[in-house]
Parts: C-alpha cells; structure tokens; sequence
C-alpha cells in the first residue's frame, strides 16, 4: 500500500472487515439496495411544481376542490373576510370577552395614541384617527384574534425621523402631514402586494437577532427623545442619536430644565412603573398596568387644571381637535418628488411594521394554538393602512403591549377591536377638549413605559450563548440605533442579516465521518470522538445545497480534508487513502457549477490515485448528475445508498474474507 501497516491499523481494518455491515453485504450481495434515479418530469411540470412551493407551500386552494359553485363563493368571501368564518360560531360568551377585552385596550390606547403622533411629529389627534379606522377593516379582515391595531412606538419614530430628514415638520406643517399620509398610503400598498404577491417570506431576511437589536435600540432611542418632555426643555436637538440628544439635555440643565414639570413627569413615571410591575408579577392583576396610563392622564390632567401650572412653564397638550377623521384622499401625493419621497419611507416603515405586527400575531397564535396565514394577515394590514391614509392616519400595525392585555383580559376575536374603535370614536367625537390640560409630561412618562418592554435582556444573553454571529448582529442594530440613527440601525441590521445568509451558503459546513463503534453508523469524529476512521477511506459529508456561489469551496474544502488527512498517514506511517466517499445527504440540491466542480474533484483525485464515491444522493441531485451523464464518469457502481455500503465496496475483498 506504499506505507508499512502498524499492528493498530490491522486490528481496526480488521475490525471493519468482520463488522455485522460486511458480513451482510458480502452474503446478500444481490439484497443490496442502489439509490434510485427518480423518474423525468417535463420542463412545464417541473417549474409549476417548483413555483407552487416556493409561493404556495400552504396549498390555499385545497379547500376549493369538489366544491359546488356557491360553496366556492362563501369560501372565497372567507378567505378574504374571515369574519364570515368566525362570526357564524359567534355567541354572547364571546361577546362579553371581547367586550371586556375591548374597554381595556381602549383605555391603554388613548393615552399612548397622544404620545406617540407626537413621536411622529404630528398633531395629537393623528394618533386617536389611527386607532379608529384601521381596526374596523382588520377586524374584517385579519386572522389573528388577539391582535390589538393601532400606532406604535417603534413605527411612529421610524416615520417621524424619515419625514422630517425631507420636510420641516414646524416650517411646512401641511406638506409634513401630507408626506406623512403619502408614506402610509405606499406603506400599505407594499404591505397588501407582498400579500397578494406571497412573497410574505421576504420579511424574514430581518433575522430575529437583529430585530431584538433595533427594537432594543429603538426603545432607548424613544425614550431618550421623551427627555425633552419629561424635563420641560424647551429648545431641544432633531437628532435622535445618544451624544446629541444628551448634549441637548445636560447642555439646557441650568435655563432649561421645569421642576414642576419634572415632578408631573418622574412622579407618575414611577407610579407606572410600580403598576407594570405588579401587573408582571401577578397575571391576575394585568388590568392596574393596563388602565393606570388612563387614570395617570385623568389625574395629571386635572392637577394642571386646578393648579394652573401651564402658567409656570408645564407644556400641555393645548389643543386636540374634535370630531373623528376628515378625508385626506386629496392630500396624497401621487405625482412629483415627493410621491418619490413617500414610496420609499413608505416601502422602509410598511416592512418594519409589518416585521412587528407577523411576529406579534404568531406568538399569540402559538399560545393558542391556532393557524395564522401570513399572507392574509399582509393583505390585511396593508388594506387598512391604505384606507387609513385616505381618512387622516398614518401607519399603524399591531401593538405588542396592547395585544398583551387583549390576549390577557380575555379577547375571544377581532371584535375586541371594533370595541376599542368605538370608545375612540366616542372619544373623538365628545371628550377631547378635556385632554385640553394634559401635560406632555405624563405622556413621556406612558411612552417611557411602553418601550421599555421592548429591550428584551433574556434574548440578546440566549442569543450571545446559542450564536456569536447572531449576536453581533443584534448588537450592530442595536448600537446603529443608538449612536447614529433609527435608518442606519435598520440598514446594519438588514445587511447583518444579508451577511449571514450569504456566510453559510458560500462557506457551507463539512465534516469528517467516523464509524460507531459496533455499528454500522457514520457520524461526525468532532462530535463522537469515540468514531473510528476507516483505513485507507476518508469519509467527508457536505452539510448544503452545492451552487454556484460555494462549489468551488466545497471542491477545495473536501481536497484539504484530504491533504491533512495524508499528511497525517505520512507521520504516523499509517495505509494510504485509495478511497474517497462524499456523503450527500444533507445536499438538497445542486446546480451545473457544483456539477462541474465535483468534474474537477474527480480529475484531481485521479491524479492523487484516489477513487471517488458517492453515499445517497436525494432526487434531485441524482436526477442533474445523471442528466449531465456524471454518473456515467464515475460509474453507476460507484453510487451508494449508505455510507456503509459504499464502506464495504472499498474495504479490500481479500480483507473481507478474513
């Protein structure tokens, strides 16, 4: 064989040959099984098959088939409108839970509504109108029962800080509020294509670790601008990143800085805080935290009233329009530069609202046990968006907090959603000159409260424990928020994510294959150290689709394991490797260049006097090697099922008969 055999490597050849695997395979040759080459589809078939997985892996139309016309019909409206579909089981059980449900996410919204138009740097009432219409068409049309639609946080600082790097929110008040209807009217078209398009799945290229990174930087970057509120500064920075935003604040400590109102604002910040946390402590009690920005806002409201403390430098709200929401078709842009201007923060907000309101509504529906699509879940909320952007709203989505009450307080369907529109519209329609009196400082004190449950500590440690790159990412998103801005956050944590995916699928993992001992088992030698390489074999399994982007790694990464491994025959004086298996379970499919580079690998093997075989190849690999006559180059006898029995064919016959 070239090299002296040591006595070690006899026994374990040995032990190989007289394993239960070879006894078989040498007895009951003809029982052998040989992978089977799946039969040819026409091109036709084979696209649709590949297109109806890839845009309908749930098969939608399932339910259709052998159904008579007006069946069809009703499905179809269900589909569409799945309130046909659980309305018709719908009873005064329900109804009471969704009652319930609806009040108390009603008397969270309101408050945080306020606060948050004015993270989006826009008049109050812009955040009641959004919590009116939008949840009337998702409870039409939406499939989660636990979801609560309205502004958010996150949402409403994203498409604040987007639209005032284009207009002055302060100088060209009406061209801001127009751009900001503009930008929810495409948001909504992006978020309704991708469903009718089911192309839902681009949303997961924002990997969860980088969306723990934005959200929790986000958070801080929210509360940070709730500062100028919260400390009554009255000339206070555009700019949302740390160093500026605190420059601003310690920078106005001295001529700046309202005690009353700091007073109003830390007072019942830590009343807030003290009712959120029995709340967590103590589910049954989730309805303190739920009503106490409510009562926080009635009481600071009225503790300005008596005492007159807008005289002495307390910023209140002042006015809040009455009546519910004036049309704004005619403000939409849909021609010029700034129709430009809103396609793309439209596009930019409409998919990170989207991100929330997918993974809001499947956590839930996990915790039910019920099936979300998707798809109609995209069609949905971006329905609503669009109608919302022609009658005063801007983006809204779903909302993490106040779906946690409304999963908590007991919400049975949607309908819990039409309650809390009504007490808005209620609100709309009667009570808004009381919030005449707020002060904005109680409203920094409920945003300051809301996001903080958004920087999720347990997630980013699981994430640094199970993934270093994955946490790299979350904290790149992360510190992109936090130290430049909500955009270049949002850009580090899409390209991370881009990194990622383009990272494993160009530099695929491989490994090294072992015998079990007493077995006929192939495993990994990293993880079973216990696993025996087999003499004069090198067993090497690819763990990915071979492509174009990674075959030529693959084709060297199998070509090192074999240098090493003759490196170390050559110092421990161990029998030559004459046998190559390539284990190809794991490979779901592979392209023309992955077919030329194992063309490659089988010519430097020949020179290397090393034969190349093949263990289990699935359909489709087997089908493209076989179409680009591989498999005549390496010999149909060169094809296994197992690695055992392509072991077996290179264990010599004479040591098999031992």
């Amino acid at each position: 064989m070239g090299h002296p055999v040591s006595h070690e490597a006899k026994n374990k050849e040995m032990d190989i040959a007289r394993s239960p695997s070879s006894r078989r395979q040498t007895e009951n040759a003809p029982y052998v099984y040989k992978v089977g080459y799946p039969p040819r589809k026409k091109l036709v078939r084979e696209f649709t098959d590949t297109l109806k997985e890839a845009l309908f892996p749930d098969d939608p139309l399932r339910q259709y088939r052998d159904q008579p016309r007006s069946r069809k019909l009703m499905l179809g409206l269900a589909y569409l409108f799945p309130i046909f579909e659980w309305g018709r089981g719908y009873n005064l059980v329900k109804f009471k839970g969704d009652i319930i449900a609806g009040l108390t996410i009603a008397s969270l919204c309101i408050p945080q509504d306020i606060g948050y138009s004015k993270l989006a740097n826009l008049d109050p009432q812009y955040g009641l109108y959004s919590s009116f219409v939008p949840p009337l068409i998702y409870a039409a049309m939406g499939s989660s029962r636990d979801i609560a639609i309205g502004p958010v946080a996150v949402v409403s600082l994203l498409i604040g800080s987007l639209l005032q790097d284009e207009v002055d929110p302060v100088k060209n008040k009406e061209e801001y509020l127009r751009l900001a209807f503009t930008a929810t009217f495409f948001a909504g078209i992006t978020q309704a294509a991708l469903g009718f398009l089911r192309l839902g799945f681009l949303i997961d290229f924002l990997s969860h670790a980088a969306i723990v990174g934005f959200m929790g930087g986000a958070a801080i970057t929210i509360a940070l601008q709730q500062l100028k509120l919260l400390l009554g500064i009255q000339n206070f920075t555009k700019k949302t990143d740390i160093v500026s935003v605190m420059s601003s604040v310690w920078g106005s400590v001295h001529h700046g800085w309202n005690w009353q109102t700091i007073l109003i604002g830390t007072g019942f910040l830590a009343f807030l805080l003290t009712t959120k946390y029995i709340g967590k402590k103590n589910k049954k009690l989730f309805w303190i935290s739920a009503i106490a920005p409510l009562i926080s806002v009635i009481l600071a409201t009225f503790f300005v009233y008596i005492t007159h403390a807008e005289k002495h430098g307390v910023q209140i709200v002042r006015h809040l329009k009455k009546g519910i929401n004036p049309s704004s078709f005619n403000k939409i842009y849909f021609t010029g530069s700034y129709a430009g201007k809103g396609f793309r923060i439209g596009v930019v907000t409409g998919m990170i609202a989207l991100t929330e309101a997918t993974a809001i509504g499947r956590t839930f529906a996990a915790l039910k046990d019920y099936q979300l699509d998707g798809n109609k879940e995209m069609v949905a909320l971006g329905t609503m968006n669009i109608a919302g952007s022609m009658t005063s709203c801007y983006c809204a989505t779903g909302s993490f907090s106040r779906s946690a009450v409304n999963y908590m307080a007991g919400c049975q369907t949607p309908i819990s959603n039409v309650v809390m529109s009504t007490v808005v519209f209620l609100t709309l329609l009667l009570i808004t000159p009381l919030f005449k009196y707020t002060p904005n400082s109680i409203l920094a004190s409920i945003i300051i409260t809301a996001v903080i449950g958004l920087i999720d500590f347990e997630a980013a440690y699981l994430i640094w424990k199970t993934d270093k790159f994955d946490f790299v990412a979350c904290m790149g998103a992360f510190f992109g928020v936090v130290f430049k801005s909500v955009e270049i956050g949002l850009l580090i944590a899409v390209s991370l994510s881009f990194a990622k995916i383009l990272l494993q699928v160009t530099r695929p993992r491989t490994a090294l294959l072992g015998n079990l001992p007493g077995t006929t088992i192939y495993r990994n030698i990293e993880q079973y150290p216990e696993a025996t390489k087999v003499p004069g074999v090198l067993i090497v399994r690819v763990d990915s689709a071979i492509y174009f982007s990674n075959s030529n790694y693959v084709r060297e990464r199998i070509l090192r394991w074999l240098t090493d491994e003759e490196e170390e025959i050559k110092e421990r004086e161990l029998p030559r490797i004459n046998f190559l298996i390539v284990e190809m379970s794991p490979v779901t499919d592979i392209d023309t260049s992955g077919i030329h580079a194992f063309e490659e690998l089988l010519k430097s093997l020949e020179k290397r006097k090393v034969q190349l075989t093949l263990a289990n190849p699935g359909p489709v690999v087997i089908e493209k090697l076989q179409s680009s006559k591989f498999t005549e180059l390496i010999g149909n006898d060169r094809i296994f099922l197992t690695v055992a029995d392509a072991v077996i064919s290179c264990i010599p016959k004479a040591m098999v008969d031992v």
